[in-house]
Protein backbone atom coordinates (compact mmCIF):
# COMPACT_ATOMS: atom_id res chain seq x y z
CA UNK A 1 0.00 0.00 0.00
CA UNK A 2 1.14 3.54 -0.69
CA UNK A 3 2.47 5.42 2.33
CA UNK A 4 2.65 9.18 2.90
CA UNK A 5 4.56 11.25 5.41
CA UNK A 6 2.14 12.44 8.08
CA UNK A 7 2.67 16.19 8.06
CA UNK A 8 5.87 17.31 9.75
CA UNK A 9 5.92 14.33 12.11
CA UNK A 10 8.30 12.35 9.92
CA UNK A 11 6.07 9.29 10.37
CA UNK A 12 5.05 7.41 7.23
CA UNK A 13 1.61 5.82 7.24
CA UNK A 14 -0.35 3.70 4.78
CA UNK A 15 -2.95 5.92 3.14
CA UNK A 16 -5.93 3.71 4.03
CA UNK A 17 -6.80 3.41 7.70
CA UNK A 18 -9.81 2.12 9.60
CA UNK A 19 -12.47 4.16 11.36
CA UNK A 20 -14.71 2.79 14.11
CA UNK A 21 -17.65 5.23 14.20
CA UNK A 22 -20.99 3.34 14.22
CA UNK A 23 -19.30 0.01 13.41
CA UNK A 24 -17.38 -1.07 16.53
CA UNK A 25 -19.95 -0.01 19.12
CA UNK A 26 -21.10 -3.57 19.73
CA UNK A 27 -21.95 -5.77 22.74
CA UNK A 28 -19.36 -8.27 23.94
CA UNK A 29 -21.20 -11.04 22.13
CA UNK A 30 -20.37 -9.39 18.78
CA UNK A 31 -16.74 -8.50 19.42
CA UNK A 32 -15.54 -11.56 17.48
CA UNK A 33 -16.65 -9.75 14.34
CA UNK A 34 -14.66 -6.67 15.34
CA UNK A 35 -11.65 -8.92 15.89
CA UNK A 36 -12.03 -10.35 12.38
CA UNK A 37 -12.19 -6.88 10.81
CA UNK A 38 -9.12 -5.66 12.71
CA UNK A 39 -7.14 -8.78 11.83
CA UNK A 40 -8.13 -8.42 8.17
CA UNK A 41 -7.07 -4.76 8.24
CA UNK A 42 -3.66 -5.56 9.72
CA UNK A 43 -3.16 -8.38 7.22
CA UNK A 44 -3.86 -5.96 4.36
CA UNK A 45 -1.31 -3.43 5.64
CA UNK A 46 -3.59 -1.01 7.46
CA UNK A 47 -1.85 0.60 10.44
CA UNK A 48 -3.94 3.67 11.37
CA UNK A 49 -7.00 3.02 13.53
CA UNK A 50 -9.24 5.89 14.65
CA UNK A 51 -11.69 5.84 17.54
CA UNK A 52 -13.17 8.02 20.31
CA UNK A 53 -14.93 7.90 23.69
CA UNK A 54 -17.89 9.38 21.79
CA UNK A 55 -18.26 6.12 19.86
CA UNK A 56 -19.78 4.13 22.73
CA UNK A 57 -18.05 0.77 23.17
CA UNK A 58 -15.94 1.15 20.01
CA UNK A 59 -12.77 2.29 21.75
CA UNK A 60 -12.64 -0.69 24.10
CA UNK A 61 -13.60 -3.11 21.33
CA UNK A 62 -10.74 -1.82 19.20
CA UNK A 63 -8.26 -2.15 22.06
CA UNK A 64 -9.30 -5.73 22.75
CA UNK A 65 -9.19 -6.61 19.05
CA UNK A 66 -5.66 -5.25 18.71
CA UNK A 67 -4.42 -7.01 21.87
CA UNK A 68 -0.92 -8.36 21.14
CA UNK A 69 -0.96 -6.65 17.73
CA UNK A 70 -0.85 -3.20 19.36
CA UNK A 71 2.81 -2.64 18.30
CA UNK A 72 1.72 -2.95 14.66
CA UNK A 73 -0.98 -0.28 15.01
CA UNK A 74 -0.95 3.50 14.95
CA UNK A 75 -3.80 4.47 17.26
CA UNK A 76 -5.63 7.78 16.95
CA UNK A 77 -8.24 8.48 19.58
CA UNK A 78 -9.80 11.56 21.14
CA UNK A 79 -10.76 13.51 24.22
CA UNK A 80 -14.42 14.47 24.16
CA UNK A 81 -15.52 16.42 27.21
CA UNK A 82 -15.84 20.07 28.32
CA UNK A 83 -13.78 19.31 31.44
CA UNK A 84 -9.97 19.19 31.46
CA UNK A 85 -10.06 16.85 34.44
CA UNK A 86 -12.47 14.52 32.68
CA UNK A 87 -10.21 14.69 29.63
CA UNK A 88 -7.26 13.53 31.72
CA UNK A 89 -9.40 10.64 32.95
CA UNK A 90 -10.29 9.72 29.38
CA UNK A 91 -6.60 9.69 28.45
CA UNK A 92 -5.72 7.58 31.48
CA UNK A 93 -8.29 4.99 30.41
CA UNK A 94 -6.93 5.04 26.86
CA UNK A 95 -3.36 4.57 28.01
CA UNK A 96 -4.47 1.51 29.96
CA UNK A 97 -6.23 0.15 26.86
CA UNK A 98 -3.45 0.82 24.37
CA UNK A 99 -0.26 -0.22 26.18
CA UNK A 100 0.71 3.12 27.65
CA UNK A 101 0.96 5.32 24.56
CA UNK A 102 -1.43 7.06 22.15
CA UNK A 103 -0.02 7.86 18.72
CA UNK A 104 -2.44 10.73 18.07
CA UNK A 105 -4.70 12.28 20.71
CA UNK A 106 -7.30 14.51 19.08
CA UNK A 107 -9.59 17.12 20.58
CA UNK A 108 -12.93 15.86 19.32
CA UNK A 109 -15.07 18.50 17.58
CA UNK A 110 -12.97 21.22 19.25
CA UNK A 111 -14.80 20.77 22.57
CA UNK A 112 -12.95 22.90 25.20
CA UNK A 113 -9.87 22.90 22.99
CA UNK A 114 -8.06 25.68 24.85
CA UNK A 115 -8.33 23.85 28.18
CA UNK A 116 -7.30 20.51 26.67
CA UNK A 117 -4.32 21.85 24.75
CA UNK A 118 -2.60 22.94 27.97
CA UNK A 119 -2.41 19.51 29.53
CA UNK A 120 -2.08 17.58 26.27
CA UNK A 121 1.13 19.43 25.48
CA UNK A 122 2.58 18.17 28.75
CA UNK A 123 1.50 14.64 27.86
CA UNK A 124 3.20 15.00 24.47
CA UNK A 125 6.36 16.19 26.18
CA UNK A 126 6.23 13.11 28.41
CA UNK A 127 5.93 10.76 25.43
CA UNK A 128 2.62 9.23 26.53
CA UNK A 129 0.98 11.11 23.65
CA UNK A 130 3.05 11.28 20.47
CA UNK A 131 0.99 13.80 18.49
CA UNK A 132 -1.90 16.18 19.19
CA UNK A 133 -4.75 16.80 16.76
CA UNK A 134 -8.09 18.53 16.39
CA UNK A 135 -11.21 17.38 14.56
CA UNK A 136 -14.53 18.70 13.35
CA UNK A 137 -17.25 17.20 11.19
CA UNK A 138 -19.02 20.47 10.38
CA UNK A 139 -17.67 23.06 7.95
CA UNK A 140 -19.50 25.74 9.96
CA UNK A 141 -16.75 25.24 12.59
CA UNK A 142 -13.86 25.67 10.17
CA UNK A 143 -13.13 29.25 11.23
CA UNK A 144 -12.55 27.98 14.76
CA UNK A 145 -10.52 25.03 13.45
CA UNK A 146 -8.33 27.49 11.56
CA UNK A 147 -7.77 29.37 14.81
CA UNK A 148 -6.57 26.17 16.49
CA UNK A 149 -4.33 25.33 13.56
CA UNK A 150 -2.74 28.77 13.55
CA UNK A 151 -1.65 28.38 17.17
CA UNK A 152 0.93 25.90 15.80
CA UNK A 153 0.36 23.81 18.92
CA UNK A 154 -1.18 20.83 17.15
CA UNK A 155 0.28 18.27 14.76
CA UNK A 156 -2.77 17.06 12.83
CA UNK A 157 -6.37 17.65 11.83
CA UNK A 158 -9.28 15.42 10.89
CA UNK A 159 -12.07 16.65 8.60
CA UNK A 160 -14.62 15.22 6.15
CA UNK A 161 -13.84 15.16 2.43
CA UNK A 162 -15.75 13.51 -0.41
CA UNK A 163 -17.37 14.68 -3.66
CA UNK A 164 -20.40 15.97 -1.72
CA UNK A 165 -18.46 17.65 1.12
CA UNK A 166 -15.63 19.76 -0.27
CA UNK A 167 -15.38 22.81 1.99
CA UNK A 168 -12.08 21.56 3.44
CA UNK A 169 -10.45 21.93 0.02
CA UNK A 170 -10.88 25.69 0.05
CA UNK A 171 -9.71 26.64 3.53
CA UNK A 172 -8.47 23.80 5.68
CA UNK A 173 -6.23 21.75 3.40
CA UNK A 174 -4.20 24.73 2.13
CA UNK A 175 -3.57 25.87 5.70
CA UNK A 176 -2.68 22.36 6.83
CA UNK A 177 -0.14 22.10 4.02
CA UNK A 178 1.33 25.50 4.90
CA UNK A 179 1.69 24.54 8.58
CA UNK A 180 2.92 20.99 7.96
CA UNK A 181 -0.02 19.30 9.68
CA UNK A 182 -1.00 15.68 9.21
CA UNK A 183 -4.42 15.29 7.58
CA UNK A 184 -6.89 12.48 8.26
CA UNK A 185 -10.08 12.34 6.20
CA UNK A 186 -13.27 11.10 7.82
CA UNK A 187 -16.60 10.37 6.09
CA UNK A 188 -15.15 9.39 2.70
CA UNK A 189 -18.54 7.98 1.71
CA UNK A 190 -20.56 10.88 3.19
CA UNK A 191 -21.90 8.54 5.88
CA UNK A 192 -23.51 6.36 3.24
CA UNK A 193 -25.07 9.17 1.19
CA UNK A 194 -22.83 8.24 -1.76
CA UNK A 195 -24.07 4.66 -1.84
CA UNK A 196 -25.17 2.52 -3.59
CA UNK A 197 -23.56 4.55 -6.34
CA UNK A 198 -23.64 4.03 -10.10
CA UNK A 199 -23.87 0.76 -11.97
CA UNK A 200 -20.57 -1.03 -12.44
CA UNK A 201 -20.69 -0.28 -16.18
CA UNK A 202 -20.46 3.44 -15.38
CA UNK A 203 -17.05 2.87 -13.78
CA UNK A 204 -15.51 1.85 -17.11
CA UNK A 205 -12.35 3.81 -17.81
CA UNK A 206 -11.83 4.81 -14.18
CA UNK A 207 -9.38 1.99 -13.42
CA UNK A 208 -11.43 0.72 -10.49
CA UNK A 209 -13.59 -2.32 -9.82
CA UNK A 210 -15.88 -0.69 -7.24
CA UNK A 211 -17.53 2.63 -6.46
CA UNK A 212 -15.92 2.63 -3.01
CA UNK A 213 -12.48 2.45 -4.62
CA UNK A 214 -13.37 5.30 -6.96
CA UNK A 215 -14.37 7.53 -4.04
CA UNK A 216 -11.26 6.70 -2.03
CA UNK A 217 -9.04 7.33 -5.05
CA UNK A 218 -10.77 10.65 -5.60
CA UNK A 219 -9.78 11.69 -2.07
CA UNK A 220 -6.24 10.32 -2.27
CA UNK A 221 -5.63 12.20 -5.52
CA UNK A 222 -5.22 15.23 -3.24
CA UNK A 223 -1.67 14.84 -1.92
CA UNK A 224 -2.47 17.10 1.03
CA UNK A 225 -4.44 14.14 2.43
CA UNK A 226 -2.32 11.59 4.29
CA UNK A 227 -4.76 8.98 5.63
CA UNK A 228 -8.41 8.14 4.85
CA UNK A 229 -10.37 6.19 7.48
CA UNK A 230 -13.41 4.39 6.05
CA UNK A 231 -15.28 2.43 8.71
CA UNK A 232 -16.73 -1.00 8.07
CA UNK A 233 -18.30 -4.03 9.73
CA UNK A 234 -17.16 -6.45 7.03
CA UNK A 235 -13.80 -8.02 6.23
CA UNK A 236 -14.71 -8.01 2.53
CA UNK A 237 -14.97 -4.21 2.63
CA UNK A 238 -11.47 -3.98 4.07
CA UNK A 239 -10.05 -5.62 0.95
CA UNK A 240 -12.08 -3.31 -1.32
CA UNK A 241 -10.90 -0.21 0.55
CA UNK A 242 -7.24 -1.22 0.50
CA UNK A 243 -7.46 -1.89 -3.25
CA UNK A 244 -7.94 1.86 -3.74
CA UNK A 245 -4.33 2.40 -2.67
CA UNK A 246 -2.83 -0.21 -4.93
CA UNK A 247 -2.87 1.39 -8.37
CA UNK A 248 -2.42 4.77 -10.04
CA UNK A 249 -4.59 7.68 -8.97
CA UNK A 250 -7.23 9.33 -11.17
CA UNK A 251 -6.21 11.94 -13.72
CA UNK A 252 -8.15 15.25 -13.94
CA UNK A 253 -10.69 13.86 -16.41
CA UNK A 254 -11.32 10.82 -14.22
CA UNK A 255 -11.71 13.02 -11.16
CA UNK A 256 -14.37 15.08 -12.92
CA UNK A 257 -16.12 11.89 -13.99
CA UNK A 258 -16.24 10.61 -10.40
CA UNK A 259 -17.64 13.95 -9.26
CA UNK A 260 -20.35 13.81 -11.94
CA UNK A 261 -21.28 10.27 -10.96
CA UNK A 262 -21.46 11.27 -7.29
CA UNK A 263 -23.90 14.06 -8.09
CA UNK A 264 -26.09 12.01 -10.41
Amino acid sequence: METRTFGSSGQRLPVIGLGTWATFDVPASEEARVQEVVEAALAKGIRAFDTSPMYGRAQGALARALASSRPLAWVATKVWTPSAESGRQQLAAQLAMFDGVIDLEQIHNLVAWRAHLRWLEAERDSGRVRLIGATHFDSAAYAELETVMKTRRIDAIQVPLNPLERDAERRILPLAEELGLGVIVMRPFAEGALFPGPDKAALSGLGVSSWASALLKWILADRRVHVVIPATRRTSHVAVNVAAAGDSLPDPDQLRRIEQLARS
